[in-house]
């Protein structure tokens, strides 16, 4: 399937006419923003392309890096390839780090990797491909780095990805400037989140790495940055726009004369000409952008909305706002009442009333609610609450459980639960469970017996908290088991039709008039993305197929644990009492296969139940210092049509 989903234009910077200097005004390194991270992929092939052309006689030194970001750029290479648009005959690859120690034919190898998603699918000569040696002897690795060094320098153009730290290769925080291929140790955050490339097992996980370091870097002819995803927005703001610092390692890229940045929408997110854009130049100023420039000024003067003067509007540059919509007291009041309205307690509309301001339609009631859960605990995490409201005031709710989440079950929970069942005398599987967790080798798919041992727990867990909240689990609790996460591995299949028939025969079943999905744009190949991706393309098709009904459906999204939508797109706030919040607490506790022990949380070392009340009760001192009423907690949406 070839359709990514981007969030709808809410108005911003006419971009039109502004002079590069001033639209690149508050950026050290160049930054050009894309829809999503497929055409940004595609015009960094173009420069790919063109500059292997313009080189010929010679071979074009090009530098690389491996992991998710450049995926869809190696895609588009490998296309142009096969189409003869392009041949790698004479074009030298230099990768730009690998673990250590770490042979060629280990899975989660660089070398591997680089291969697999490129090398392998071009006609690049072998002796053209320079990766780095994982496998030399650890006397001789010092001048085996000062060798490669020599081979990594003077690229005509090096493309890398960068971390959600601000790293670049293997160069951590602390890195220098001037610092050249080495090998470096990996610290303890680093090699957790490396983990996920070996099933989350961190003794499995090498501690050290050899990585070109940023003098190396920047002794490159031309360098080409890229970020995708919103959990890379602060690390991109801090390459493009703030002072360098050893924290984030990729900032001294700053440094180089011909740089440039490519990143999606949701990467540029923290990029003062997104956030706020009316220092830059003129905007288009639709409804939703208006009141994000007003909760903007409300944040910068420290002020509720109804307490904003001229004065604080003049002098953070939005005149021209007043201008179009003024005078000031009548853009309060009307941001005001626009934000007042998308709080509401009934989020699947209330029966029997005026519903005109109102962000959900009175009829028809009850209404038929699907939730789409991506993983078998996002559905009670991102918005458990607004699930307990829909069901409490008597809507027919249905909640779709995309992947099985087999993966996210430590083996100890395995052996755990087997135990359980030996002690209440059902069975004794204990050995013949544990046999197969140490049949388990890095890299490699989990056998399929573990997985559907994990695959219950978590279904057995999910279950749990739908009853919790009054549901029938058996006719209310669909698993979906979309075949595209049933890789056994962290890396996935690709998304088929396969996947999206599955949620086209359910939705055909329900027939729901409201449908919630996740609206979570961290990582384009993330599980999250690609679940909300394969819905709506369900639903597109439906549609095309003549099933009218759907054009009274809407669609709403929710974000997850870690991120909440900005005040400007919400669409629709449901306040919760402190009683829902307890109640959506214990419903996160029912999957204790999460708890505590989580393979792969991220960096936030927080349990996710902690991370959903911090993200409410922010949410609602929010609303508050803007002037709204005072609430324990609450849960936000976008409509998305």
């Amino acid at each position: 399937m070839s359709k990514h989903f981007t969030l709808p234009y809410e108005g911003g910077l006419i971009e039109k006419g502004i002079p590069q200097g001033i639209l690149h005004s508050y950026e050290k390194v160049t930054t050009e923003i894309f829809g999503e991270s497929r055409p940004a992929s595609n015009a960094i092939a173009d420069i790919i392309v063109d500059s292997i052309k313009a080189s010929e006689g010679r071979n074009f030194r090009l530098g690389l890096t491996t992991g998710s970001t450049p995926t869809s750029l190696y895609n588009e290479l490998a296309r142009r390839f096969k189409a003869g648009q392009v041949s790698f005959r004479n074009v030298e690859v230099v990768s730009i780090d690998e673990y250590y120690p770490s042979s060629k034919e280990e899975v989660q190898s660089r070398n591997y990797r680089l291969h697999e998603s490129l090398l392998d699918k071009v006609d690049i000569p072998k002796e053209n491909v320079h990766i780095p040696d994982g496998t030399v002897p650890q006397d001789q690795v010092s001048g085996y780095c000062a060798a490669y060094d020599r081979i990594a320098r003077d690229l005509d153009l090096l493309v890398i990805g960068v971390g959600e730290q601000g790293q670049v290769g293997f160069n951590e925080a602390g890195s220098t400037p001037k610092s050249r291929t080495r090998t470096v140790l990996l610290p303890y955050k680093s090699r957790k989140r490396q983990a996920r490339n070996f099933n989350g097992d961190l003794s499995a996980t090498p501690s050290s790495a050899i990585t070109i370091g940023i003098g190396t870097m920047l002794s490159a002819r031309r360098i080409i940055l890229m970020a995708w995803g919103e959990d890379k927005a602060v690390a991109v703001k801090a390459i493009a726009e703030d002072e360098m610092n050893p924290s984030c390692p990729a900032s001294y890229l700053q440094l180089h004369d011909n740089i440039s940045f490519f990143v999606d929408e949701t990467a540029a997110s923290e990029l003062t000409r997104v956030v706020a854009p009316w220092l830059i130049g003129p905007c288009d100023w639709t409804p939703k952008f208006v009141r994000k420039a007003v909760v903007w000024l409300c944040q910068r003067a420290g002020k509720p909305i109804l307490k904003l003067t001229e004065k604080d509007y003049l002098e953070n540059n939005l005149g021209e706002l007043l201008e179009k919509y003024g005078p000031y007291d009548k853009i309060n009041i009307d941001v005001f009442n626009d934000l007042q309205h998308t709080i509401t307690g009934w989020p699947g509309g209330k029966p029997g009333t005026d519903d005109s301001t109102r962000p959900v339609s009175a009829t028809p009631y009850p209404k038929t609610v699907l939730i789409f859960s991506p993983h078998p605990d996002d559905d009670v995490i991102s918005m458990g609450g607004t699930f307990i409201r829909l069901a409490t005031q008597g809507h027919n709710v249905h909640v779709a459980y995309e992947t099985s989440g087999n993966v996210a079950v430590h083996d100890d929970v395995v052996l755990q639960h087997m135990d359980a069942a030996y002690q209440l005398g059902f069975a004794d599987k204990f050995d013949e469970v544990k046999a197969l967790v140490d049949s388990k080798r890095p890299g490699e798919p989990e056998p399929r017996k573990l997985l559907e041992i994990k695959g219950a727990i978590r279904r057995s867990e999910a279950r749990g908290a739908v009853r919790s909240f009054g549901l029938d689990d058996d006719t209310n609790a669909h698993f979906l088991n979309l075949p595209f996460y049933e890789s056994g591995g962290i890396k996935k299949n690709p998304r088929t039709q396969a996947d999206i028939d599955i949620i086209k025969d359910l939705i055909l079943r329900l027939k729901p008039h409201m449908i919630f999905m996740a609206g979570d744009l961290a990582d384009p190949h993330g599980t999250h993305r690609v679940c909300t991706e394969a819905a709506l393309e369900a639903v597109e098709q439906l549609k095309a197929e003549g099933n009218a009904w759907l054009d009274g459906t809407h669609v709403w999204l929710y974000r997850g644990a870690w991120m909440e939508w900005e005040l400007g797109r919400v669409d629709m706030a449901v306040p919760l009492s402190p009683d829902e919040v307890v109640k959506k607490r214990h419903a996160i506790f029912r999957h204790l296969s999460q708890k505590d022990i989580v393979p792969f949380p991220g960096e936030d070392p927080r349990e996710f139940w902690q991370r959903a009340e911090e993200r409410t009760q922010n949410t609602a001192r929010l609303y508050d210092q803007l002037g709204m009423a005072e609430y324990q907690a609450i849960e936000v949406f976008l409509k998305l049509y």
